[in-house]
């Protein structure tokens, strides 16, 4: 489990660093104007689908039917399968497209509903939305095939193809001239042109790797009509975090002008710990739950979960507390170049600390979410959704006028542990996650290595300030700061670690090499 969250998160971070370039391009260019507001909102619907179903339901339901058709009656039975669900998903995504494209003003009123003000704004909201709604049929399509590859434990060209998605657009930034297309249709243009080239790639893999597929006329067999009744309660169960980010573009919407841009920026550097630790430990985690659940191995399964909430831990723990220590410099550094002023960063900033709050909830919802679809059990996760949405969105109503732009990230982070602590409790009375005295002292010790951490840092930004007043407080003294801090983050919390027993040198030798650690992790 460890080499393969390892192989997938490289290529995740490899990705989102691509994806703070592209970023920090679309900032110098677009700055937080209608144009980059118009942008967002319609990359918000197709990459909604893509976390949906790339990261969350298609994986929850194809996973564990493909490896148990997989393990029980071969690869001949496994590829007819797969084949099958493709030949039905290109035909109800291919309606489904259509009917978006047709009914997209509809849409971006229910997306979006405060750019209905603008009339300028909200056409061009719909405009490039239809530019880069295609992109929804091919990504997931693309997660079909990624399932597949998953299933038959190779893991990195999945991982990997999230990196052709910003090629492609940092490419439209760059590549395109602006006499022939403007900013904002490049980017949506990109947008479904990465699509392509994922699909194609992921192709490529499956042929490689002996599993390639054909398409087949459209049935609904027994197999499709499983996947299909485990994915539809999916979709809200595995994409509550998605979800109530997209309730948050909604209720910013209907805030001050640069609202969504603010928190866009703010909830890509979120994302990063997010998607490289979460989305790796989740892929990786959902094939051997499923292989350990067909084998009845239930003390098996709860040392694997009790393993992967350490592992959880000890990575997000620490990088929460950094991102909203460290959220100002962070933000300078990145974003506050070109168009994006000062006041902007700030805010962007205190956002970013407001998401970091539920960083390890965000996580611990993706780990505890495999030990309910590995069994088949959809329905449990989908019901703690919806109550996790709907109260994200009370929430969010309670707080934007009280706090502004930070009741949406904060609301989001206080939902988000209501996900977690639920979906722990209800795996647990199931009898499939059995938390021990390991964990919690583990746990324990995680949490002192990571205060001494933040200790370390404070005290060194304060001396730092001390002796250079004002440094930090630009772009150039931001990367300098974060370049000594960052370091210093590291080293202090593995020290600490080993110190306090949060994990022993085995571990943390294994993690670098991304292989099993030889005593206990």
């Amino acid at each position: 489990m460890l080499k393969n969250v390892a192989t997938i998160g490289v290529w995740t971070a490899g990705s989102r660093v691509l994806g703070f370039l592209r970023d920090i391009l679309i900032a110098a260019q677009l700055g937080t104007g209608p144009v980059a507001d118009a942008f967002f909102v319609a990359l918000k619907l197709p990459n909604l689908f893509r976390r949906l179903f790339g990261e969350g339901a298609f994986n929850a339901a194809f996973v564990p039917a493909f490896t148990a058709s997989l393990a029980g009656e071969g690869a001949g039975p496994a590829r007819r399968l797969a084949e099958e669900v493709a030949s039905v998903m290109v035909v109800w995504l291919g309606f489904l497209t259509l009917l978006g494209l047709l009914l997209m003003p509809l849409l971006m009123h229910l997306l979006a509903p405060g750019f209905a003000a603008d009339p300028a704004k909200f056409a061009l909201s719909v405009a490039l939305s239809r530019l880069t709604f295609p992109y929804l049929m091919l990504i997931c399509l693309s997660a079909l095939l990624s399932g597949v590859l998953n299933g038959i434990n190779r893991f990195a060209a999945a991982a990997a193809t999230p990196v052709v998605f910003n090629l492609a657009l940092i490419g439209a930034l760059v590549l395109v001239p602006r006499a022939l297309m403007p900013r904002g249709q490049a980017l949506a243009v990109g947008v479904t042109v990465s699509g392509m080239a994922q699909l194609g790639l992921l192709a490529i893999a499956l042929a490689r790797g002996g599993m390639a597929l054909s398409l087949r006329a459209p049935r609904l067999t027994e197999g499709v009509r499983l996947v299909l009744r485990r994915m539809g309660p999916g979709i809200v169960g595995a994409g509550v975090t998605q979800i109530n980010v997209a309730v948050d573009t909604i209720i910013a919407s209907l805030l001050p002008a640069g609202t969504v841009s603010v928190l866009y920026y703010a909830d890509r550097v979120n994302q990063l710990p997010l998607g490289t630790i979460g989305t790796a430990v989740a892929t990786a985690l959902l094939p051997l739950l499923a292989r350990q659940v067909r084998a009845a191995a239930i003390t098996e399964l709860r040392a694997t979960l009790n393993q992967a909430i350490a592992l959880t831990l000890a990575l997000t723990l620490p990088a929460a507390l950094a991102l909203m220590l460290l959220a100002e410099p962070i933000m300078l550094a990145l974003f506050r170049h070109g168009a994006l002023s000062g006041a902007a960063a700030a805010k962007s900033a205190a956002a970013l600390a407001a998401y970091a709050i539920g960083l390890p909830a965000f996580v611990l919802a993706k780990v505890f979410s495999p030990g309910f679809f590995a069994r088949g059990d959809t329905k449990t996760p989908v019901k703690i959704g919806v109550i996790a949405v709907f109260l994200n969105l009370v929430l969010n109503l309670a707080l934007m006028h009280p706090l502004g732009y930070l009741g949406p990230p904060l609301a989001t982070s206080l939902a988000a542990f209501f996900n977690a602590g639920a979906l722990a409790w209800l795996l647990a009375r199931t009898g499939h996650f059995r938390p021990d005295r390991a964990l919690f002292a583990r746990i324990g010790r995680i949490f002192a290595a990571s205060l001494a951490m933040v200790l370390l840092l404070v005290f060194t930004r304060a001396m730092l300030r001390a002796a250079l007043p004002g440094f930090g407080a630009d772009p150039l003294g931001a990367i300098a700061l974060l370049a000594a801090l960052i370091p210093l983050g590291l080293l202090s919390y593995a020290a600490a670690g080993l110190m306090f027993g949060a994990f022993n040198r085995d571990f943390l030798r294994a993690t670098l090499a991304r292989r099993r650690p030889q005593g206990r992790g």
